[in-house]
Formats: structure tokens, sequence, C-alpha cells
């Protein structure tokens, strides 16, 4: 079940960051095994003042169409699975929108499955579901 989040610099338009969150969603289907229907995701678009980034970090050229992708994750998933996935996203955003590889910056949030609720105050991945 990941939950996504993804920041950006305010100014694109809807289609535009609705192309981001289905990218990422097609990739986590294909790589990460997410069934139909898990998808969890929210964009937050800064002012400039409050997105701050290295331009050159790792010899990478980024531009301010930087898109900062965090995924939590419950830690099931092996390292192939993560690496196919960080491929799977930047093809797909490159796809569509059309998101520079060298603008997309993933981290992946690992927790215990028991630390998801999906409603009701209830640990659904929890065998006695209490």
């Amino acid at each position: 079940m990941p939950l996504v989040r993804v920041s950006l610099r305010k100014g694109k338009p809807a289609a535009y960051r609705k192309a981001i969150l289905d990218g990422i969603y097609r990739a986590m289907i294909a790589t990460f095994n997410v069934p139909d229907e898990d998808r969890f995701m929210v964009i937050n678009e800064h002012d400039e003042a409050d997105f701050s980034y290295s331009p050159t970090y790792f010899g990478i050229n980024r531009s301010d169409d930087l898109i900062l992708i965090q995924l939590t994750v419950s830690n099931t998933r092996n390292v192939e699975q993560k690496k196919a996935l960080f491929r799977r996203i930047v093809e797909n955003l490159e796809a569509g929108p059309g998101v520079r590889p060298e603008d997309v910056f993933i981290n992946l949030v690992e927790v215990d499955p028991a630390n998801w609720s999906f409603g009701y105050g209830l640990a659904q991945y929890v065998a006695d579901k209490t």
C-alpha cells in the first residue's frame, strides 16, 4: 500500500499534475504488485522560496521542473523491485507529461505492514485485524 507524496514548483497545469500521478501509479502496478484501487496520492505545489534543491548533486543537472517523489511503502520489496520501480517511474514521466529524467528525484520510506490503517481504525494488514 504505497502512500505517494509529490512535491513540485507551482505553475504546472492540472493535466500535467494528473499525468505525474498516473505515471507513478502505473509504475507501482507494474513493478510493486500494487492492486487496482490501491491509490493514495497527493501533490503539493510550492513557491520558489519554499522549494530548495541542489541543481548539481551527484553530477545530475536539475532544473526548476524537479519533481520530488516520496513513497511510503511496506518493507516487503527487494532491491531489484525498487530499482525497477525507479526506472519505470522515470520512463513513464518522461513519456508523459515530458519530465526530464534528471528532474525525477525518488525516495522510498519503508514501514512494517502493521503500520497501516485504511479506515475504521483497524490495522488491515495484521492477522487479527484489530
